[in-house]
């Protein structure tokens, strides 16, 4: 009775350790800031509100999808991040984790995420979730990471479809409204993660990945982020050319492409060293803030009606 009563704690929190490492997996605060787009992709695709069973059954099969992609990633890059200061604490790459279980997880995550699309949802949705999974899982992480210094530039369509993906749940259907909203993460990519690179440049370095400013250097990288920034802001203001969008949208935006840029003409600057990171966190908030006036907008001129 004393050695069952000493090894019960002992089995109970391998078991929590367990699922702590699986979630880790999962890159929860990523999959979070897409869901948000998925969401607003989601809302924008009607006039009114969205039908709730898609809204749910949409978010909860993106979302295991996302972090199916997350868990490939964390198994395709565990060499590279056992390396790197940022990733080295990551479960597969310090071993917590066994690569088998972190492989079936993916793959558990990933097919339930899928299935449940094609199932609750639309084949279509289904079908642009699962290629948005094997361009990042694979075509990403598995080559471009690894063979050009445009592998964020490339490999960012894939990140980009969550508001496409959002308004083909509730649409059925593929419109030129969400591909816009896709032309916005697509050109806020570069900057967003090149301001990163460029912190973590040795980190890249030393990993042998042939990230932007270690191929091309520094300045380079920050004359890049620069000129992206301008693009990203172009972006933003396409839903208003095309009447997306109205004047509630388009004095936010102004205000939060103010403040992008500003921290972007920092990072060009070079005279801060603690610029690229913020740049970076700030990039996360702006793009979060950008969909948010979109969906503000959207249900002020519904109502308006």
């Amino acid at each position: 009775m004393r050695n069952i009563t000493m090894t019960l704690p002992t089995a109970r929190s391998s078991l929590t350790w367990s699922w702590k490492e699986l979630l880790g997996l999962c890159k929860i605060k990523v999959v979070a800031v897409m869901l948000v787009c998925t969401a607003v992709g989601m809302a924008l695709a009607t006039p009114g509100l969205p039908p709730l069973a898609n809204v749910v059954m949409g978010l909860l099969g993106i979302g295991l999808a996302s972090c199916g992609a997350a868990a490939f990633n964390h198994v395709i890059d565990r060499h590279l991040d056992a390396v790197m200061t940022r990733t080295s604490r990551r479960p597969v790459a310090s071993k917590r984790l066994p690569v088998v279980v972190a492989l079936g997880w993916a793959t558990l995550l990933s097919i339930a995420g899928v299935v449940l699309l094609a199932w609750q949802v639309n084949p279509l949705t289904a079908a642009l979730t699962f290629a948005s999974l094997i361009g990042y899982a694979l075509i990403y992480t598995a080559f471009l990471k690894r063979a050009t210094p445009q592998n964020i530039v490339i490999g960012g369509l894939a990140g980009a479809a969550p508001p496409l993906l959002g308004w083909v749940a509730v649409t059925g259907q593929i419109s030129p409204e969400p591909l816009l909203l896709m032309l916005i993460i697509f050109a806020w990519t570069p900057p967003h993660f090149w301001a990163l690179a460029i912190h973590k440049c040795d980190d890249y370095s030393r990993a042998g990945i042939p990230m932007l400013p270690v191929t091309h250097g520094v300045p380079f990288t920050r004359l890049q982020i620069w000129l992206y920034g301008w693009l990203t802001v172009l972006a933003t203001l396409l839903p208003i050319m095309i009447g997306m969008s109205g004047a509630l949208y388009f004095l936010v935006v102004l205000c939060l492409n103010a403040r992008f840029m500003v921290w972007n003409w920092r990072v060009w600057r070079g005279l801060d060293s603690t610029a690229p990171i913020g740049a970076f966190w700030f990039s996360i908030r702006y793009l979060l803030g950008v969909f948010g006036a979109l969906l503000l907008d959207h249900y002020a001129t519904s109502l308006s009606w």
